[in-house]
Order: C-alpha cells, then structure tokens, then sequence
C-alpha cells in the first residue's frame, strides 16, 4: 500500500490563497519553471494512485477541471451528485467523511500513493484524524498578508520528522513524516 500524503503550495507567512482567494504565485514553481522542480512534479505524476480534494478545492465547474492527473478524485461534500469523467480523470463525489473517502481512494491507488490536494480545512481534518504519513509542502517566497491559512487550530500537537528539502527558483520544497503518538 502507497502513503497517504498532503500537498499544497503556501506562502511563507502560511496562506494557501490570497483574500479573495487569489493564488498570488504560490504554484508558479509548478507553472512556470524547470529544473529542480520538474523531478518533484515527475515523481508526483509517477506516484498517485488517487486523489482527495475538499469541495472548495475542486470548484465550482460542473464537468470537473483539466488535470494532468489522469487518476480518480474522491471529492468531499455535503452534497451527493453522480461522478463526472474529464480529460481521463473521474471525479467521485463522496458524502459520508474523510474515512470513507480514503477506504475509496486506497483502493483505487492499489500499490501507489494518495494525495490529498486540499484545501485547508481537508487538510486540517486528515491531520487531526492522524491519517497522513507525509506532508509535502511547497513553501514560495511570498508574503500573501491574509487569506486561507493552511494550519489553523489542531486537536493536539503534530510531530514532524524532515525527510528532504529541496530549493528550486520559485520555491523550497519542504516533505516532512508524520510522527505517530
């Protein structure tokens, strides 16, 4: 079975969206530059198996979003709808927590890994629940001032343990372990 694992992009004063939701450059690293990142975006590609998203996260668009991701996303909302296919990628719409959303997306991964995409509130539940084994952060220099922090308030302390750091020009891009208590 692959890891669970977060991944966002944030800035350095820990917002993953600017005030009016604006990405003020916080996913230039992914957009718009070579080098040292293109290794990171290749193992990611390579390595999901299944994608969890919030329902803020996947939008508003009702026939879901072009991703290079060609693998399902298992996206959590209150609302049930039917599952939509875009560009090779199927997005399963999933009502009953982020407990069954994983059950559904291990197994759809098999042997690769889970992604949980965002957002912040997602995240923030998948960290209190202790279902992460990694957090792989992608922390740009910039300073957004406001908008959608990343970790707010957490059921208890979250150890964490570095397993690389790698700079890019757009970006340092953080992966820590999850320690479990």
């Amino acid at each position: 079975m692959g890891r669970v694992f977060l991944d966002l992009a944030l800035s350095l004063d820990g917002f993953i969206a600017g005030p009016s939701g604006e990405d003020g450059g916080l996913h230039d690293w992914y957009f718009a530059e070579q080098g040292a990142a293109e290794g990171i975006k290749r193992e990611l590609r390579e390595g999901i198996g299944a994608m969890i998203l919030g329902h803020t996260a996947f939008g508003t668009a009702p026939d879901g979003f072009d991703t290079e991701y060609r693998v399902p996303h298992f996206i959590l909302t209150h609302r049930a709808r039917p599952a939509v296919e875009r560009g090779g990628a199927r997005f399963i719409f999933v009502t009953d927590g982020i407990g069954s959303a994983l059950a559904r997306a291990r197994e759809a991964a098999g042997e690769r890994d889970v992604c949980v995409a965002g957002g912040a509130d997602t995240a923030r539940q998948f960290l209190n629940a202790g279902l992460l084994d990694e957090l792989h952060l992608h922390l740009a220099p910039v300073l957004l001032g406001g908008g959608l922090r990343l970790f707010g308030p957490l059921d208890r302390p979250v150890r964490l343990d570095r397993v690389r750091a790698v700079e890019s020009a757009h970006a340092t891009h953080l992966t820590y372990r999850v320690g479990r208590t």
